[in-house]
């Protein structure tokens, strides 16, 4: 349908994304920056991002909800690890107990966005999607631009070779793009992959298919949560859950943040506990070196968790296991393994990974220079703006441990250098780095954990140095102390208007 032109509109701060972060940007705006105008522009036509978009079964948050839930109004519940479902109807409740859903677009697909410096704003091209399948083109324009759509493309998963796939007869499904229509009840799976994803999808697809088989080509660490919060629970007896969830949020904070310190330390130490935990859940005689000993340290890949050992208890069954080797090739009725076996199967699941993609694919320029072209020689600063890239930040949450603290800390990063420029008058604000300067600093990537679709995505990722303001934090306590105490002068250069200009 031929797009027709909407009048223009002007905000202060615009988000890109209705998620999770999407929803604790808009409520760190409206109560630090009240007097600011804001919208949110989503894509979709429903609150919830990846809760609302993925439909494979099981899927579920492996995060424990004490801590995955908004700072600002903690998981009321004593479910450990909730539902995609549960997890969309709690941010609907937050959302509208706030007023933000009153400031969503939804059905506004950001294409393009345009920073020129002559304006000191962002020029917005949106295509607008009603309900009736009316489509047309808007201009916003914009002080500040928040992008809250994540790391990763809603529109392509990771490319992976898989020799012969296109010879399966059977159903070959990414669960990127799972209808929720599939049927699988009495068929032979084959899950390829081993990540979060596989992991949630082995039991709960073993319940009804005759068969499925997680295929992997090297092990990882598994860890299981109890299903409901114990210490949320006793909480409860003596205080107002409000208070509870409060008080546990913190508990979680601290128990998470000595957690991880603790495998990072002590690698050797963390590798056998995890794998004596694993051994404890698994059938007795269970090859374990074979099928749970990661080639890698704990949290140099994200440590998978399940909710009451379901993963493992599924493993039980006679209808469900794990597979270590190497595709050698997919013919029409299954997968012939490098080592000679072979598996048949009626629908493959190729679980192999998400496609990483900053800015939700947007086509940004600044001052007409493509950001896509250059976005890995640009460093990141405060993990939360990208160095050269004015007035505009990115959420991207902990990747390695619970995302929303670190999503969190970001856009309070970005507020915090927008407080300055009222403060002080500026209109333009822009990370800077001294050429010379930068040629000494190390080139890691922002996200430098090993799996693949990590390690495939480095020459589309900024720039880490791990030290000052540019690097892209994964520690929530080091986080929120260079928040504090941090200087948001350091490392950015600000415009000023002139003084009958000010704003």
């Amino acid at each position: 349908m031929t797009a027709e032109a909407e009048p223009a509109e002007e905000f202060d701060i615009i988000i890109i994304g209705a998620g999770l972060s999407g929803i604790n940007a808009a409520y760190r705006v409206q109560k630090e920056l009240p007097h600011r105008s804001y919208a949110i522009l989503e894509r979709r036509h429903e609150i919830g991002g990846t809760w609302s978009f993925w439909k494979y079964p099981g899927i579920r948050t492996d995060s424990a909800m004490g801590l995955f839930g908004f700072p600002w109004r903690p998981w009321p519940y004593d479910n450990n690890m909730a539902t995609a479902q549960a997890i969309r109807t709690y941010m609907e409740e937050c959302a509208a107990s706030e007023g933000i859903d009153r400031h969503i677009r939804f059905g506004h697909r950001v294409a393009s966005a345009a920073w020129r410096s002559n304006e000191q704003r962002w020029t917005l091209t949106v295509v607008v999607t009603h309900k009736d399948g009316s489509v047309a083109t808007k201009t916003v324009k914009a002080w500040w631009l928040i992008c809250a759509s994540g790391y990763y493309s809603y529109d392509k998963p990771l490319p992976a070779v898989i020799p012969g796939l296109e010879n399966f007869e059977g159903q070959v499904i990414h669960p990127q793009f799972w209808d929720e229509s599939i049927n699988y009840d009495g068929k032979r799976i084959i899950i390829i992959g081993s990540g979060a994803t596989a992991i949630t999808l082995l039991p709960a697809l073993a319940k009804t298919a005759q068969s499925v088989t997680m295929l992997q080509r090297s092990p990882t660490y598994v860890m299981s949560l109890p299903r409901r919060d114990s210490t949320l629970q006793l909480l409860c007896r003596f205080l107002p859950r409000s208070w509870a969830a409060a008080i546990n949020w913190w508990n979680r904070m601290i128990i998470e943040t000595l957690f991880v310190k603790f495998l990072l330390t002590f690698p050797n130490i963390s590798r056998a506990f995890l794998m004596s935990e694993m051994r404890r859940q698994l059938p007795a005689g269970f090859d374990v070196e074979t099928h749970f000993n990661p080639r890698y340290n704990p949290f140099q890949q994200r440590l998978c968790f399940c909710p009451g050992g379901d993963f493992f208890k599924a493993l039980h069954r006679p209808n469900a296991r794990v597979v270590t080797d190497i595709i050698d090739t997919v013919t029409a009725t299954g997968i012939r393994l490098k080592s000679g076996a072979f598996l048949e199967a009626d629908m493959i699941v190729t679980a192999t990974g998400l496609y990483f993609n900053l800015f939700d694919g947007l086509d940004i320029t600044i001052d007409g220079e493509l950001l896509r072209d250059s976005i890995a020689d640009r460093y990141i600063w405060n993990g939360s703006m990208l160095e050269g890239v004015p007035n505009a930040g990115l959420i991207v949450g902990y990747t390695a441990a619970t995302w929303t603290p670190g999503a969190d800390v970001r856009v309070r990063q970005m507020i915090k250098v927008m407080k300055y420029m009222e403060r002080s008058g500026a209109v333009e604000a822009r990370p800077w780095l001294d050429p010379k300067k930068k040629a000494k600093l190390p080139a890691n990537p922002a996200v430098d954990l090993t799996s693949t679709y990590m390690v495939t995505a480095h020459n589309r990722m900024p720039r880490n140095a791990g030290k000052g303001p540019w690097m892209n934090g994964a520690s929530w306590a080091a986080d929120v102390f260079r928040l504090w105490f941090g200087s948001v002068r350091s490392g950015m250069r600000y415009v000023f208007a002139p003084k009958d200009k000010k704003e």
